[in-house]
């Protein structure tokens, strides 16, 4: 053999051997490790950590809960511009390699050469279904390889879209969420179907660095990544250049809160977690529990924009307190720097009141930097409400100046306008009265910024929304609509109170003499529910109060329990109030109607008490039906008289409640169909200001939620029952008026009823 072959032949014939020997080892290695695989039953039978979800009645998704958030779907319901973002961002020949991609390989490795160290990967979309299931996030040769074994393993027991379903649904894409119908929700508020091609390749390009380089923690980085994945989508025909440019100039809106549904009811999910937490403690937030309240969704939204325009107004006419806080500005060097987004990142909007920071400030107009990077310029009747912070004399510490963090809001005609973060805290409540079923349930302004349930949790005293359950126990004890007590001042010495002498008096500072109980009630007259309830027996009314569900250490026996001066929930109160509403009978709020599993088996079961049942039967008919009659009296001509006349209907009962010193603010109130709550006031009791009164102050709350799920309900009255009758009675110069009593306590003849000392002068 010639020389010159022998040395072409000898190195080729090593190079073989060695390559033979290489094949030997693979082969030795792969018969060993391939049989002892793990078993790929979990990729078979799928069971992701589902997490507790919370809906409405009406079957609209409002809270989801668990270390993992995930929407489960199927490939076929995954939008094909959503897969072909995937496969240009992570695996481009996923469809035709068996696993392990050999030319992406052979690309990696060439492109790390030249670069002079590790810096491309080639893992497959089939690679990293095994990675994310079976094997850790270590970079060791021996983990690439089992990856590799395992995906050769996995393309031969599932089809394509099958894995490919598999990693749709299981990747970590950032905030929580796993998988892409998770993400979508999360950072855009949509299902997948509805994403455009920009927010397709936001998400596609999370899985490389989804906590770190996603849009709500790094808005920038993910910006860079979302361009290459539209980039690649254009270079492999999956987008036109004209769907390309248009994607690259789409601003996205990112969800910033991302526990935010697009239904406003925090607190009541809070409350379904904890009675599903209660009820099954093990597993709550993995097994894909579905809990359903009984709030409705158009009822819940009517609840939360009425309470929170309430809330407002009511700060709005105690004036603008200054800024909300200031950071530096001395390193800004334009008005689009980064740094402005960085000085907002950690202060929340709350709801449609956006943090801005003040760039330039005089008393004609404000320039601010919103989140996002949009410049707000206020001018003019903008600045009103905050015109006294602008001027030089305002405190250094409250000042509009350059630096300050100002709140802005979109009014009603889309302009901005300046306004602030509310004190004031608030409640409002909602029933059917037929089944307590709860209709709406919003226990404060802002759930992000103050979690404590007002609706549940707040003990506060009742005020004048109580003196109704007074004037039943009145009824019981033999006084009627037509009964005469006198509305004079009343002074009670030390001896009779036990303490200190006591000279209450009426919220107006104005009395009227003797008056009919009904006239009484409507007007708020605290002089003749003391006298009523000295009358009756505190003892005996402290007892009655029980039987709407109040609790009677709560409310002390004393003359002061005429006044509201024991303690309820907003709870309670729909719960008693719902007795003069049904007739009579007492039912039990409840907020949980049905709790599922993940195949949608029932696994708990409300069992609502329901009106008609004697059973439940609370107080006499005729009492309900009188007080009924009475607290329509209220909202049409009373402290209520602002209800029936913007709502223009006479069949709403209810009563204002203000407590002394104005601390609290409520009105409670009901149409057959529906018996609401509102409460207004501080956490920490204080003074709302002059003339905020339960008519002022919370009562329009209730008409905003009534004008809404009232709007195509007919007016309808309680039919009378047995056992009362109806006589005409002198009414003050004004002729004989009819009224109801008790038949066993109808006078056989009326009197003109002249005025006298006595403190109470009932005409029968």
């Amino acid at each position: 053999m010639p020389t010159a072959l022998r040395w072409i032949l000898y190195p080729i014939v090593v190079i073989f051997g060695l390559a033979a020997i290489a094949l030997a080892i693979m082969a030795v290695v792969l018969s060993l490790a391939y049989p002892n695989l793990p078993s790929l039953e979990i990729l078979t039978d799928y069971r992701p950590k589902i997490p507790l979800r919370v809906y409405t009645a009406d079957g609209y998704l409002i809270g989801e809960f668990g270390e993992e958030r995930r929407a489960v779907v199927n490939i076929q319901d995954v939008p094909e511009i959503m897969k072909q973002a995937i496969l240009a961002a992570e695996d481009e020949r996923f469809y035709q390699h068996g696993g392990v991609d050999t030319l992406g390989i052979l690309r990696a490795l060439y492109a790390n050469l030249i670069s002079g160290g590790k810096r491309q990967g080639a893992s497959t979309i089939t690679q990293q279904v095994a990675k994310n299931f079976f094997l850790s996030s270590e970079k060791t040769y021996t983990r690439k390889l089992y990856e590799a074994l395992l995906a050769f393993k996995i393309e031969h027991n599932l089809s394509k879209d099958q894995i490919f379903e598999l990693y749709i649904n299981q990747i970590f894409l950032g905030q929580r969420a796993y998988g892409f119908g998770a993400a979508a929700q999360t950072y855009f508020g949509k299902p997948l179907a509805d994403l455009t091609i920009a927010e397709a390749a936001m998400l596609a390009g999370l899985p490389k660095a989804p906590s770190s380089d996603n849009p709500i923690a790094k808005p920038k980085r993910a910006r860079v990544r979302q361009q290459y994945v539209l980039r690649r989508m254009n270079e492999l025909g999956f987008i036109t250049d004209e769907q390309y440019q248009s994607a690259l100039n789409q601003a996205l809106v990112i969800k910033r809160d991302s526990n935010e549904t697009p239904i406003h009811a925090e607190y009541v999910s809070e409350m379904a977690r904890q009675i599903a937490a209660e009820r099954f403690p093990e597993d709550v937030y993995t097994r894909g529990l579905r809990v359903f309240t009984t709030i409705l969704k158009d009822d819940q939204e009517a609840a939360y924009s009425s309470l929170r325009k309430g809330v407002l107004d009511y700060d709005r006419r105690h004036g603008y307190r200054g800024a909300e806080a200031y950071v530096d500005l001395g390193g800004i060097k334009s008005e689009q720097d980064e740094a402005l987004e960085e000085l907002l990142q950690d202060i929340n909007d709350a709801e449609d009141l956006h943090p801005a920071i003040v760039l330039q400030a005089d008393s004609k107009a404000v320039r601010a930097y919103r989140r996002g990077g949009e410049i707000v310029t206020l001018k003019g009747d903008a600045l009103k409400f905050a015109a006294r912070m602008l001027d030089d004399k305002a405190p250094a510490n409250k000042r509009i100046r350059r630096g300050a963090i100002i709140r802005v809001q979109n009014d009603d005609k889309d302009d901005w306008r300046i306004t602030q973060l509310p004190e004031a805290e608030a409640a409002f409540l909602a029933a059917d009265p037929r089944d307590g079923a709860i209709r709406a349930l919003v226990g404060g302004f802002d759930f992000n910024r103050n979690k404590f349930n007002h609706a549940t949790q707040a003990w506060r005293q009742p005020g004048s929304s109580f003196k109704p359950f007074i004037y039943s126990a009145a009824l019981e004890k033999g006084f009627s609509p037509a009964s005469i007590v006198n509305d004079e001042p009343i002074t009670f010495p030390a001896t009779v109170t036990g303490s200190q002498a006591w000279e209450p008096k009426n919220y107006d500072g104005k009395y009227e003499g003797p008056m009919r109980i009904r006239r009484a009630l409507a007007r708020s007259k605290n002089m003749v529910s003391i006298r009523l309830l000295q009358a009756s027996g505190v003892r005996f009314v402290q007892d009655y109060v029980t039987r709407f569900g109040f609790d009677a250490e709560k409310h002390p026996p004393y003359l002061t329990m005429a006044l509201g001066a024991g303690s309820v929930t907003p709870w309670q109160l729909v719960a008693g109030y719902a007795i003069f509403a049904n007739g009579g009978y007492r039912v039990r709020p409840y907020i949980v109607s049905q709790i599922q599993d993940d195949r949608k088996q029932v696994l708990a079961q409300a069992a609502p008490t329901t009106a008609g049942d004697e059973r439940l039967r609370a107080i006499d008919p005729r009492n309900a039906f009188l007080m009924d009659s009475l607290m329509r009296d209220v909202t049409i001509y009373g402290t209520g008289a602002r209800a029936s006349a913007t709502l223009k209907r006479r069949d709403l009962a209810g009563k204002t409640g203000t407590t002394n010193d104005h601390v609290d603010a409520w009105f409670c109130g009901y149409q057959q169909t529906v018996v609401g709550c509102s409460w207004i006031g501080f956490d920490q009791p204080r003074n709302m200001g002059k003339g905020e009164t339960g008519g002022s102050a919370a009562l329009p709350a209730w008409i905003g939620y009534m004008a809404k799920v009232l709007r195509d309900v007919p007016e309808s009255f309680q039919p009378m029952p047995d056992g009362l009758v109806s006589l005409a009675v002198p009414d003050r110069g004004k002729g004989p008026a009819l009224e109801l009593f008790y038949k066993e306590n109808a006078p056989a003849e009326i009197e003109p009823v002249q005025a006298a000392d006595e403190s109470i002068l009932p005409v029968d």
